[in-house]
C-alpha cells in the first residue's frame, strides 16, 4: 500500500488498482482504469465511467455472514457486517476448516504448544490429528482471489481464523487442568498475513471500536 495523492480535500490510498478515500466522512472508491485522474492541486477527478456504487472487495470468515460452517453446524451471523458494511463491501466468504475437508459438523480444533516455539492446530479429542500443515497449504492455494482483496474480516478466537488472543493449550493440559494462554493467532489468519503483510485485517469484535473500525 502506498499513498499516491494528497490534496486539501481528499487523502487517497492505492490498493489493487483502487483509489480509496481515507477521509473520515467519506467512503468512496473508483477503479483507476476507469478514468480517475489527479489535477495539479492533487484533487481527484473522475470521468462519467467511474461509479461510486462499486463495492470494495473484502474477504471474510463465512460464519460471520450466516453460513452454517461452524463445527457444530451453526453460524455467527453479524448483522452490522452484512447490513451496514455490506452496503460498501463485496464479500468473498471462506472457511478454511471446511476447505480442508473437515466436514460439518465436526470435532472442534484448538492450538497447542509443543516445546518452546512450535504451535500446532490439532483436534480437541486427539492431539495426533494435526491440521496445521493442511491449513497453511490451503491458505497458499487461495492466492488467486486473496490478491484481489482490499481487506479481510476474521472470526475472533478461532484456532484457524483468530487474529489475536487465541487460546493456546499446553500439550499435556486438559479442560479441567491447566488454563490456556491467550496469545495465539489462527493458522489460516497468520499465514494470510504473512503472505500479504500490508493487507488491512480486523475481526468482528474490533469493528465495534470506532477508532479501530475507522483505521481498517
Amino acid at each position: 500500500q502506498r499513498r499516491i495523492f494528497h490534496g486539501s480535500s481528499l487523502d487517497i490510498n492505492w490498493r489493487n488498482g483502487w483509489l480509496i478515500s481515507a477521509r473520515p466522512d467519506t467512503l468512496f472508491l473508483a477503479d483507476v482504469r476507469m478514468g480517475a485522474q489527479a489535477n495539479k492541486k492533487g484533487r481527484i477527478i473522475f470521468n462519467s465511467a467511474c461509479s461510486s456504487t462499486v463495492k470494495i472487495p473484502v474477504g471474510i470468515s463465512s460464519c460471520l455472514v450466516g453460513e452454517r460452517v461452524r463445527y457444530d453446524g451453526g453460524h455467527k451471523l453479524d448483522t452490522y457486517i452484512t447490513q451496514t458494511l455490506g452496503d460498501y463491501f463485496e464479500y468473498s466468504t471462506f472457511c478454511p476448516e471446511v476447505a480442508i475437508g473437515m466436514g460439518i459438523p465436526r470435532k472442534p480444533i484448538r492450538l497447542i504448544r509443543l516445546g518452546l516455539d512450535s504451535i500446532r492446530c490439532v483436534a480437541v479429542d486427539d492431539s495426533g490429528r494435526d491440521f496445521t500443515q493442511a491449513l497453511e497449504q490451503c491458505t497458499d492455494r487461495q492466492r488467486e482471489w486473496h490478491e484481489k482483496l482490499c481487506g479481510y474480516i476474521f472470526k475472533k478466537n478461532s484456532p484457524s481464523c483468530g487474529l489475536e488472543r487465541v487460546k493456546i493449550w499446553a500439550e499435556s493440559s486438559t479442560y479441567a487442568g491447566q488454563e490456556p494462554g491467550e496469545e495465539g493467532v489462527g493458522i489460516y489468519a497468520e499465514k494470510l498475513m504473512e503472505n500479504y503483510p500490508t493487507l488491512p485485517v480486523i475481526d468482528e469484535s474490533r469493528l465495534g471500536d470506532a477508532v479501530l473500525r475507522e483505521n481498517f
